[in-house]
């Protein structure tokens, strides 16, 4: 197959694929999703993308179809029915199927999503230029949920701005990216905004706190500003397909480059381990 898509135990290429109209995603956005990529058929960080899968629908009250095992093994299974072993793997949930009414439905029956196409992550020497807007996010954006409005409109304003990806504030104090978390590094300390619901903790940042840690490198998981942001020495953006990307540019303005043996020492240990862990 050269795509997948997978809806119920539905299977087919996505662009055959069809799903009910009355599934409450369509009109309420109402689900949760991950999303990770695989590497000669290998997904990457798999079983910590589930897990937070499940936190998500778990905050939502809503219950996967199957456990945690079940779903890691199904999508593994459906990564080797596609011709490309280098993959984009998505996943959502939606709370089920019915009449349009804002109540959970009486019996409720949750959907399952899935897609596949090929796809690679993405360079992670390559610096990124980067603008900045402010969050007009709800106050679960520790939820992975499908309500993504704000979201797109910021990338789409990076998108007119010919760069790569948009920072987000609260006022003076930055939060995360419209589809990344974000990290500074400062004298030697990685700093970056708590885990709350402020910011969805993805699992690219943890592996860079992980990794902070086996190197001694001191990490304070505080809020910090715009103006700490451009006064960083390095700024460090990371999701699924972004293992340790620095940025050059912040509102035009050149930012970084000031702990490039540093930075270069999280990059090639993080590159390393996604390599290890989807070697063939």
């Amino acid at each position: 197959m050269k795509t997948l898509g997978y809806y119920n135990g539905v299977i087919d290429e996505l662009d055959r694929m069809q799903v009910p109209m009355l599934d409450r995603a369509c009109y309420f956005g109402d689900g949760v999703y991950d999303v990770s990529f695989s590497r000669n058929h290998k997904i990457y960080a798999l079983e910590e993308h589930v897990s937070r899968f499940f936190h998500s629908a778990d905050l939502l009250r809503m219950k996967p179809p199957m456990e945690e095992k079940e779903l890691c093994s199904l999508l593994c299974d459906l990564a080797k029915r596609l011709d490309e072993d280098s993959l984009w793997v998505y996943f959502q949930l939606s709370r089920g199927t019915g009449f349009r009414s804002h109540a959970f439905p009486e019996q409720e029956k949750p959907n399952l999503w899935i897609m596949m196409r090929p796809m690679k992550i993405k360079d992670t020497y390559k610096p990124m230029r980067c603008i900045t807007m402010e969050d007009t996010r709800f106050y679960h954006c520790n939820i992975k949920s499908l309500n993504l409005l704000p979201n797109v409109l910021a990338t789409q304003a990076t998108v007119e701005a010919g760069v790569e990806e948009c920072i987000l504030h609260r006022g003076e104090t930055v939060t995360e990216c419209a589809h990344s978390n974000l990290s500074i590094l400062k004298d030697g300390v990685l700093l970056t905004h708590p885990a709350d619901e402020m910011i969805l903790a993805g699992t690219g940042r943890a592996h860079l706190l992980q990794t902070c840690r086996d190197f001694g490198i001191s990490i304070r998981e505080e809020c910090y500003t715009l103006t700490d942001l451009k006064e960083a020495d390095e700024i460090i953006i990371t999701s699924a397909s972004a293992l340790c990307i620095p940025v050059s540019e912040v509102d035009g303005v050149p930012v970084g480059g000031k702990a490039s043996d540093l930075l270069r020492k999280l990059q090639d240990h993080l590159l390393n381990l996604f390599l290890r862990e989807t070697e063939a």
